[in-house]
């Protein structure tokens, strides 16, 4: 891992697990903000999502709250970055759809402030997708099964050469 890895990911997880612990302590008054949310995703969710979803709102930021400290732990420490960094995408997509919209505001203070979350969490969000991408360098799984698929060709054509090659050279001892 290099030295940049290993600083920015435990930068880029700390949001996360600073924001999961606030909204543990603040479920209820969270879970007010993110019904209306939690209401247009539920019908999609429970058509994608093999496991029943809780109907408590509460509950659903308690779950979304756990994972976002899990999934940033697992980033800070380096363990499963790309999955980690995919997880909090998709905990943070949600989460800031239901806490910063600053399209509904009408107090001029409170917007500029909202729509200065919602913009740093897009931001953030721009990370965690570069992040969830990241090979370190290695190659990725679609570089190698590509690789994989030439290589086996390749290896194709060499076996059909050296076959033909000791058919004749098994035909030529049979006739002589």
């Amino acid at each position: 891992m290099t030295a940049t890895r290993l600083i920015a990911r435990p930068m880029l997880a700390s949001t996360f697990v600073v924001g999961a612990v606030s909204a543990l302590k603040n479920a209820d008054a969270l879970a007010i903000k993110a019904k209306p949310v939690v209401d247009r995703l539920r019908p999609t969710l429970e058509k994608v999502v093999p496991v029943q979803i809780p109907d408590d709102t509460v509950t659903l930021v308690r779950i979304n709250a756990a994972a976002q400290i899990l999934a940033a732990l697992a980033l800070a420490r380096g363990r499963a970055p790309r999955l980690s960094s995919t997880v909090l995408a998709a905990s943070l997509a949600p989460t800031t759809m239901a806490g910063h919209q600053f399209w509904n505001e009408t107090d001029p203070a409170l917007k500029a402030n909202q729509k200065l979350h919602f913009f740093k969490n897009l931001s953030v969000l721009g990370g965690l997708l570069l992040a969830s991408v990241d090979t370190e360098g290695r190659p990725g799984v679609a570089w190698r099964a590509k690789h994989a698929v030439r290589g086996g060709r390749r290896e194709a054509r060499h076996l059909t050469k050296q076959a033909k090659l000791e058919a004749r050279l098994a035909a030529k001892s049979i006739g002589q």
